[in-house]
């Protein structure tokens, strides 16, 4: 059976990084397939900002964030979300998502 889970997220992060390189003040220094993957980039790069999706494989950006949040504390991190309604504000601050956006 064909997993083309992947492929769904490689769209949509793609036209993040298609839009943030359109801007003259953003480049982008990396990106991640996954939640781990993310965490090793944001350690490993230590950005200027942090954009990830809450539905990422293998762990979630909510759970990304709060251990990119430890290790660069100082960075801000976006998360998007389809599920804003579901992600209490509290539990994203506490994670160290300085803001959670709608797709």
């Amino acid at each position: 059976m064909f997993d083309n889970s992947e492929e769904k997220c490689e769209l949509p992060r793609g036209l993040v990084r298609e839009f943030l390189e359109s801007r003259p003040d953003f480049e982008v220094c990396g990106e991640a397939a996954d939640g781990l993957e993310g965490i090793e980039k944001g350690r490993g790069l230590n950005p200027d900002l942090i954009v990830l999706d809450f539905s990422m494989p293998r762990i979630n950006g909510l759970q990304a964030a709060v251990i990119l949040h430890q290790i660069v504390p100082n960075t801000p991190i976006t998360l998007f979300t389809s599920y804003k309604d579901a992600i209490c504000s509290r539990e994203a601050h506490d994670a160290g998502v300085a803001a959670v956006l709608s797709k």
